[in-house]
């Protein structure tokens, strides 16, 4: 082991595959994929949101056989970082070591920052940017817990986020106001005022945020080195976590544009889905929804800080940083057996993200989740070509067809994308996050030497 590489260490197998999906699955969190996600893509493509879901979803079949094949051969806890670096080479390993560093931190502080518009319906005065800072610190203090009490924290969370989006999707079945027409041509409003054939650019935009929504049912590499049996199971892990996310939230949201009684009033809402909750539910039942959408993100939040400190962990266990900080963030707390330095300071850095504009925070992490799904495809071509996946306990079907039309989709969502003002910063920013990791490996790591990708007990593989 090179001499500036922290001492080995490991986190220990706790758990089994059900804990592991109700981490991932809370990850994932299909409440905020529809409440928030979901009602920014409806502002955005109108009853084209089902269609953008939809095709969110297979896209996400596609990428599930790819996630499937990589994290079944590096179930380690570096994540897509590891999986790139490992089948791409360094320097793509780093590129996607930025956007996951950022994403994770913002992707929790986004989160975060929409709790406040559902405590509102009991504490009408709440603060937004307030309640995030509290909300970031709570979540990042259970996330230094065992992860074997994360498991069971966030599986009974996922209980009460399941059962109200059961409600969610009854109310609009019940009574419906409109047949499948609304959704196989697409609808939004023009100009504030009336419903209009949704623009193309329009539906390429809200198909990257789309993605988001179901972006998280591959996270279970990043808390594979605790789960038991780990090359075998993960496979099953992702295509449960991507399955039951694609039900929860492709059937409210259809739901909703069958059964809200005015679409464009729907459409001019701040929040869609709490508003049609209150139109056909009553202000009872829209009260203790949005207590229960709460709930969920939070509980989001808290497997997410999970995987992010695992993230940095494996920064630390690989030498990526200066000695004392590789040391620092790859230290295991002797107790809770956890990253629990790497997860107080991603924790710090959510903490700044709260500080930023909420259309910022959108607007990075729908480019960055896009740009990842591409990085993927790229990786599992390669590591089929160079043999570094051939030891993978699960082979994709139809290969190389999968991954190919998995990129023809990705590359059509960023030519639409690109025609759009939004489209275009998001895609911009992730470009320079890339810039910057890339030159850090380039100018700083290659010289300097004493970095490599590291095992699950801190040897080179």
């Amino acid at each position: 082991m090179k001499p500036d590489s922290p001492a080995p260490v490991g986190l220990p197998r706790t758990m089994h595959g059900f804990g592991a999906l109700m981490i991932t699955l809370s990850c994932l969190s299909p409440s905020i994929g529809v409440f928030i996600v979901g009602s920014d893509v409806i502002r955005q493509a109108g009853t084209g949101v089902f269609a953008c879901f939809l095709a969110a979803a297979l896209l996400g079949v596609l990428m599930a056989c790819i996630y499937a094949e990589l994290v079944s051969a590096f179930p380690d806890t570096g994540g897509e970082y590891t999986l790139m670096g490992r089948t791409l080479g360094p320097t793509a390993g780093f590129a996607a070591l930025g956007l996951l560093l950022s994403g994770f931190t913002v992707g929790e502080a986004l989160s975060s920052l929409g709790i406040a518009t559902y405590l509102r319906v009991i504490l009408p005065g709440l603060q937004t940017t307030p309640t995030a800072l509290a909300v970031s610190i709570l979540v990042t203090l259970i996330a230094v817990l065992n992860i074997r009490i994360n498991a069971l924290v966030t599986g009974i969370f996922l209980s009460l986020e399941v059962l109200s989006l059961v409600v969610l999707t009854v109310l609009g079945f019940a009574h419906p106001h409109r047949g499948l027409s609304a959704v196989i041509h697409p609808m939004a409003l023009a100009d504030g005022l009336k419903l209009a054939p949704t623009a193309l650019a329009v539906m390429g935009t809200a198909a990257a945020g789309a993605i988001y929504a179901f972006n998280g049912y591959g996270g279970v590499v990043s808390i594979a080195e605790e789960l038991h049996e780990a090359p075998r199971r993960v496979a099953g892990v992702i295509f449960w976590a991507l399955g039951l996310a694609a039900v929860l939230e492709l059937a409210p949201m259809l739901s909703m544009l069958l059964g809200a009684p005015d679409l464009a009033a729907l459409m001019r809402a701040p929040s869609p889905a709490p508003f049609f909750i209150g139109e056909t539910g009553g202000h009872v039942l829209a009260v203790v929804m949005s207590l229960a959408v709460a709930m969920a993100i939070f509980n989001a939040n808290i497997a997410v800080a999970l995987m992010g400190g695992r993230q940095l962990y494996s920064t630390g266990r690989d030498g990526v940083w200066s000695t004392g900080v590789n040391r620092a963030v790859s230290a295991i707390h002797p107790r809770f057996k956890s990253p629990w330095i790497a997860t107080l300071t991603m924790g710090a850095f959510t903490l700044l993200w709260c500080l930023a504009p909420l259309r910022v925070l959108v607007i990075v992490i729908a480019g960055g989740t896009v740009t990842i799904y591409a990085g993927l495809c790229l990786a599992v071509l390669a590591g089929r070509r160079n043999g570094a996946t051939a030891h993978s306990r699960f082979r994709m079907p139809l290969f190389p067809v999968l991954p190919l039309l998995a990129l023809i989709a990705l590359l059509g969502v960023v030519w639409t994308s690109l025609s759009d003002a939004d489209g275009r910063l998001g895609f911009l920013l992730s470009g320079g996050v890339i810039l910057v990791s890339t030159l850090l490996y380039q100018l700083v790591l290659r010289r300097r030497g004493g970095w490599a990708h590291r095992g699950p007990v801190g040897q080179e593989r």
